[in-house]
């Protein structure tokens, strides 16, 4: 009887790259996380499982269905779903040793067992940074968040993107003022706005029992038009008596004005009043943020700001805002588009290899090479060197060190630059030097 042999294949809804789009995929990821850390945001790595009665202190509705839940034991134990919930968690348990605010960014996996579909995922890293503060959080802390979002998307190549800012406080207070009693309902309504058009959201408002003139009301409102002082300006001589509402446009001045002190053009941010974050546990000002030139991808960095990050854990009260880039999603889309404009030719700068079957002197330069900093690959197999050439050509690695007998001979190396084809007879200090500058 012959061995049946399993058939290779990865579950739907993980992704798995090639090496050369794995390297783009870790400078992304690199780029990123040396973006946060420029603002002073410490590096946190919380556990991908947890207690379930932990993690799902919060949990209910759809979130509660996507988990992956199992039992090890006679313990219950989830994988995180987000990286917001840890958090919440981490700073409850260490409350008494952390510095407020307290700026943490996290870059790592998370679980979500929904339906796949292209572009969609269950297993995708998420990079997310927060501030959280005890008991109060200055309301500049919201306007550096547009900042971060706009260091991050310029250092990862792109130039034309807009960050999109409101204020869930204006929403809730001018929903209040219509004397609505769902307005949660509304909010995750208005939300899907770009997905489902201004049509079906009147639609959908008419099946929540919400009237034709609240609708008109709802839809003219978040139609506003203008500047962006020009849309606050129209907020005030809406003469809306609400605290809420009036707190509200306060704070998304305040923003908006912060945001151009830290330098931000005004063709990168704009006012919109259709951003509500689906997400009930945000208060305050929310981000949606969209590359212009690829608006098919969908919102590429979102967040906002929340009144109390961890009260399922503690009486303490602990506001926060932040901001999370969904990254796999965002490179496969990228990818799917050729629109990723960062790369590297290879993770070895060099390629070193023997003109001969004997491989041992090339032992030594690679190590020197490597001891000076240089990414180097030895090649090991006896093959002819147009075969090396041509492994080093199809990974893209820059240059090539041969060791032949006439190198052996004079101390030197053979260093061809594989772009442009050039190859000269060098030391190798002469080497380090060349492929240092490089």
């Amino acid at each position: 009887m012959e061995n049946s042999k399993v058939t290779p294949r990865t579950l739907p809804g993980f992704m798995e790259l090639l090496p050369d789009e794995q390297i783009l995929f870790n400078e992304m990821k690199e780029i990123i996380r040396n973006s946060y850390e420029e603002f002073g945001f410490l590096p946190l790595d919380t556990p991908i499982i947890e207690l379930s009665e932990v993690l799902l202190a919060k949990a209910g509705g759809e979130t509660e269905k996507q988990i992956y839940r199992f039992d090890k034991g006679d313990t219950d134990l989830s994988l995180r779903f987000d990286l917001t919930v840890p958090l919440a968690k981490f700073v409850a348990m260490h409350y008494g040793e952390l510095s407020f605010p307290f700026r943490r960014y996290q870059i790592g996996k998370v679980y979500r067992g929904e339906r796949p579909q292209k572009g969609r995922f269950r297993e995708f890293y998420q990079c997310d940074i927060d501030i959280i503060g005890d008991n109060e959080l200055n309301i500049l802390h919201d306007a550096e968040m547009p900042m971060v979002i706009y260091n991050t998307f310029k250092k990862l190549g792109f130039d034309d993107f807009t960050i999109r800012i409101n204020n869930r406080k204006i929403l809730n207070g001018f929903f209040s003022s219509l004397s609505l009693n769902n307005s949660a309902e509304v909010l995750r309504i208005i939300d899907k706005l770009d997905k489902i058009g201004i049509e079906n959201v009147k639609n959908c408002l008419a099946e929540i029992n919400v009237s034709t003139d609240s609708i008109n009301k709802i839809i003219d409102f978040i139609s506003i038009t203008g500047t962006n002082n020009e849309k606050i300006t129209k907020l005030k001589s809406l003469n809306i008596n609400n605290e809420i509402f009036s707190k509200g446009v306060e704070e998304l001045e305040s923003v908006i004005n912060a945001v151009r002190l830290f330098g931000i053009p005004e063709n990168n941010f704009v006012v919109d009043f259709t951003i509500a974050r689906g997400l009930d546990y945000y208060t305050g000002t929310v981000y949606e943020t969209f590359l212009n030139e690829y608006r098919e991808v969908g919102s590429v960095c979102s967040g906002g700001r929340y009144d109390n990050l961890a009260e399922f854990y503690t009486d303490k009260k602990l506001p926060g805002v932040g901001i999370s880039i969904g990254l796999t999603r965002l490179f496969y889309k990228l990818n799917e588009l050729n629109a990723v404009r960062f790369s590297r030719e290879s993770i070895a700068k060099v390629l070193v290899v023997s003109a001969s079957s004997d491989i041992t002197p090339c032992l030594p330069i690679a190590t020197t090479l490597r001891t000076a900093g240089i990414n180097t690959e030895l090649f090991l197999g006896d093959k002819k060197i147009k075969a090396k050439f041509k492994y080093a050509d199809k990974l893209n690695i820059p240059f090539v060190v041969v060791i032949g007998e006439d190198e052996i001979l004079n101390n030197t190396v053979t260093l061809k630059n594989m772009k442009t084809g050039e190859q000269f007879q060098v030391s190798i200090q002469e080497a380090i030097v060349i492929l240092s500058k490089s």
